[in-house]
C-alpha cells in the first residue's frame, strides 16, 4: 500500500469558503501577535517538544521557532494577508542571540550555517529589511564554511545554504556578484559528493545526520529537496551542467517511485537496512514533498508520474497530525496547488481548497484541545495561514523554498 491509513483521517465535505480562509488567516495572524506581546516569545507547543529537550526552552529557529513565525508575519503583512506591526530591525539582534542559545544547548558542533535551523535565514530578514556590507559579508562566510557539511541536505547541508545563496543572487545579484558564484561552488561540490546504486541505477547522496549514516530521497533531508534548488538555479547554471543534472534527477526520480494503479509514492530512503520501509504520504517524506520540488521542472518527462503523485495524495486524505506544512495537511495541499500551475486543470485548485477548509477545522479543534495555536512556520498554524492565503489567490508559493523575501 502507497500510504498507512493510520497517519490519515477522512475529509470532511466542507465547500471552499473564501472569507472563512481570510477570517482564519487574519485570526492566526492576531492571535500570533498577541502572544507575543504578553511574553516576549511563543511557547512551545507539546508537539513541537522532542525526546530530550526543554520544554521551558522556547524554540528559536526558522523551521519550527520564533524565527520563522517572525517571516510567516512580515510576510503576511508584507502581502497584504493580514495586518501585523512587524519591524524586522527591532528583533533581529534578539533573534540571533536566542538562536546560537538554542544551538549550543540542542546540537553538538557549530550548525549557525543552517539554513532551517541557524543564523543564516535570520540574517538575511534583517538584510532584506536593510542591507549591510558587514551582514553580507557574514552571510557569505556561512555559505562557503557549509560546501562540505556531511549532511548534504536542506535542513542542515550545503543544499540549503546553495538555496540562500540563491535568495541572495535574486534581491541583490546585481550589485553583488560573489551570491551567483557560491552558488555554482555548491552545485559543483554537490556533482563531486553523488554516489551511484548499482542496485537501483541511480545516483544519490549520502547524508550523515544526527550519528546515522542515511539515503534520504525525502523533500527536507533527501535526494528531492537537493534537486528543488538545482531546478530553481538553472539558469544560473552552465546548459550543459544542467542537461546532466536534468537527466540524473529524472533518472532517480523515475526509478526510485513505487507505482500502483495509476498512483506514485516514495519510500523514504533508497538503502533499507532497518527492515521494510514505511510509505509515508507527507511533505517531508513521501509524494507531496516530491511534487512541491519537482513541479518546476522544464520538460515532460515527469508529466505523468507528477499526476500519479497527486492522485495518490488526494486517495489518502488529510494527515491526522494536523494542518501544518512540513508533515500536515496544508503541505499536502501544496502538492495540489503545484499541480494546478503545471497543468493548468482546476479540480486540483478544488482538491487545495478542500484540505484548507479541511485544515481549517483541525486548527480550531487543535487549539481547543491545547489552549493554544502551534506557533511555527514549518510544523504550525502561521505556515497554514501562509497556505491559506495561496488558496485565497490561486497560486503557490511555499514559504522559505519557493521565495524567502516577500514581493
Amino acid at each position: 500500500m502507497l500510504h498507512d491509513p493510520a497517519r490519515h483521517e477522512l475529509l470532511r465535505s466542507l465547500a471552499w469558503d473564501e472569507q472563512r480562509a481570510r477570517e482564519a488567516i487574519e485570526r492566526i495572524a492576531r492571535e500570533t501577535w498577541r502572544c507575543v506581546e504578553q511574553r516576549d516569545h511563543w511557547p512551545l507547543h507539546q508537539r513541537d517538544v522532542e525526546s530530550g529537550d526543554d520544554p521551558r526552552l522556547p524554540a528559536t529557529p526558522l523551521y519550527h521557532g520564533a524565527a520563522g513565525v517572525w517571516w510567516a508575519l512580515h510576510y503576511l503583512d508584507a502581502v497584504g494577508a493580514a495586518r501585523t506591526p512587524v519591524r524586522v530591525d527591532t528583533v533581529v539582534d534578539a533573534a540571533l542571540e536566542n538562536n546560537r542559545r538554542w544551538l549550543a544547548a540542542s546540537m553538538p558542533g557549530d550548525e549557525s550555517a543552517s539554513y532551517l535551523m541557524g543564523d543564516t535565514p535570520i540574517l538575511m530578514l534583517a538584510q532584506g529589511d536593510e542591507p549591510a556590507a558587514a551582514r553580507a559579508d557574514s552571510l557569505a562566510a556561512l555559505i562557503e564554511g557549509n560546501l562540505d557539511h556531511p549532511a548534504r541536505e536542506l535542513m542542515w547541508g550545503a543544499p540549503g545554504t546553495m538555496l540562500a545563496a540563491l535568495f541572495l543572487h535574486e534581491r541583490f545579484g546585481n550589485c553583488d556578484p560573489r551570491w551567483a558564484a557560491l552558488l555554482r561552488r555548491s552545485a559543483a561540490r554537490l556533482w563531486s559528493q553523488l554516489q551511484w546504486s548499482e542496485e537501483h541505477g541511480c545516483h544519490y547522496w549520502p547524508q550523515e545526520l544526527y550519528g546515522h549514516r542515511c539515503s534520504y530521497l525525502d523533500a527536507v533531508h533527501g535526494f528531492v529537496a537537493t534537486a528543488f534548488v538545482l531546478i530553481r538555479s538553472r539558469l544560473l547554471l552552465a546548459e550543459s551542467d544542467w542537461a546532466a543534472w536534468a537527466q540524473l534527477i529524472e533518472t532517480t526520480v523515475a526509478r526510485t517511485a513505487t507505482r500502483e494503479d495509476g498512483r506514485a509514492n516514495w519510500r523514504p530512503e533508497l538503502i533499507t537496512t532497518r527492515g521494510a520501509p514505511k510509505m509515508l504520504m507527507q511533505f517531508c517524506h513521501g509524494a507531496p514533498g516530491f511534487v512541491i520540488c519537482l513541479a518546476g521542472m522544464p520538460g515532460h518527462a515527469l508529466d505523468a508520474l507528477l499526476v500519479e503523485a497527486g492522485e495518490a495524495i488526494w486517495a489518502a486524505g488529510p494527515l491526522a497530525k494536523g494542518s501544518n506544512l512540513c508533515h500536515g495537511t496544508g503541505g499536502n495541499g501544496y502538492a495540489f496547488l503545484k499541480l494546478h500551475e503545471r497543468t493548468g486543470d482546476a479540480r486540483w485548485l478544488d482538491r487545495a481548497r478542500a484540505f484548507a477548509m479541511h485544515g481549517i477545522e483541525q486548527t480550531e479543534a487543535d487549539e481547543q484541545r491545547h489552549g493554544q495555536l502551534r506557533y511555527s512556520l514549518w510544523t504550525g498554524d502561521p505556515g497554514f495561514a501562509i497556505y491559506l492565503w495561496d488558496c485565497v489567490r490561486a497560486q503557490s508559493a511555499f514559504p522559505t523554498l519557493d521565495l524567502f523575501f516577500a514581493p
